[in-house]
């Protein structure tokens, strides 16, 4: 069965970078599209970004320009770089296995095979 782990989380700075990874172990994860996602304490969760198995990715316009997702099939990771942290980018971070679109945004509910998810805070 497809098991997803996340982890990288951690507490940064405003400014400052992370990087979370996302892996499976027993599956290859070479011909999923995977999903990140984020839930903040009262929010409901929210997409990131996505990447299918050719490299097409989506990003939420709130992400733009600060992170981006990449994958290296060798290693069986979904890498989600972090870059330029704000608060408001603080919560749990969760990688799925879902569809992804780089003209439609599928939500969360479209996703199966979730983590556990990774904390990330940006506070100073």
């Amino acid at each position: 069965q497809l098991q997803l782990v996340e982890s990288g989380g951690g507490l940064v700075q405003p400014g400052g970078s992370l990087r979370l990874s996302c892996t499976a172990s027993r599956v290859t994860l070479d011909y999923y599209a995977i999903g990140w996602f984020r839930q903040a304490p009262g929010k409901e969760r929210e997409g990131v970004s996505c990447i299918d198995s050719h490299g097409r990715v989506n990003y939420a316009d709130s992400v733009k320009g600060r992170f981006t997702i990449d994958r290296d099939n060798a290693k069986n990771t979904v890498y989600l770089h972090m870059n330029s942290l704000r608060p408001e980018d603080t919560g749990i971070y969760y990688c799925a296995v879902g569809p992804c679109s780089d003209s439609y945004y599928y939500g969360p509910g479209n996703y199966d095979y979730w983590g556990q998810g990774t904390q990330v805070t940006v506070s100073s």
